[in-house]
């Protein structure tokens, strides 16, 4: 008889990758000649990225210089959760944060499409802020992760602990 094989499905974020792209997008902002003199900034602090400028239209040209900077890094937009354009005084902001985790809705669509669309036999829990996918077969789990990745979902997926 077969033992189990498991892995489990996770959203993370390497941290040290973000800290990267935003350090590119302020040397980026700082040097090129369209965001000269129209106080375009980037400001990172622990869990809160925000973006400044003096009008709208160039703060949605900051957000457009950070996701260019995050996708060369190899970090998903879906991980990035940015808000709206707002005022501030006299100049506009944009507010954004990093996702991390599957957060407990998501958590129960994807195990939803798991019992719904999956092989058999494939059984999933949650667990905390990730997800365990076990069964007997192999091929079942590699099914079951081509669907997960064929999904249209708002989380960033990886699989890991395939075992």
């Amino acid at each position: 008889m077969a033992s189990e094989s498991s892995f489990d499905v996770v959203s993370k974020v390497d941290k040290q990758e973000v800290a990267n792209a935003l350090n590119q997008a302020q040397k980026e902002l700082a040097q090129r000649y369209d965001f000269k003199g129209v106080g375009a900034e980037v400001d990172f602090s622990g869990e809160k990225i925000l973006m400044k400028a003096n009008s709208e239209e160039r703060v949605k040209a900051v957000l457009d210089v950070l996701q260019s900077k995050l996708v060369k890094r190899g970090i998903s937009l879906k991980s990035l959760d940015a808000g709206e354009p707002f005022a501030s005084g006299k100049e506009y902001r944009i507010e954004a944060g990093i996702k991390e985790g599957i957060a407990q809705d998501q958590a129960k669509k994807i195990n939803k499409i798991i019992r719904d669309e999956g092989p058999k036999g494939v059984k999933s829990q949650i667990q905390g802020d990730e997800l365990r996918v076990s069964s007997k077969s192999r091929d079942d789990l590699q099914e079951v992760i081509t669907l997960l990745k064929s999904s249209d979902l708002d989380v960033d997926l990886q699989f890991i602990n395939y075992r």
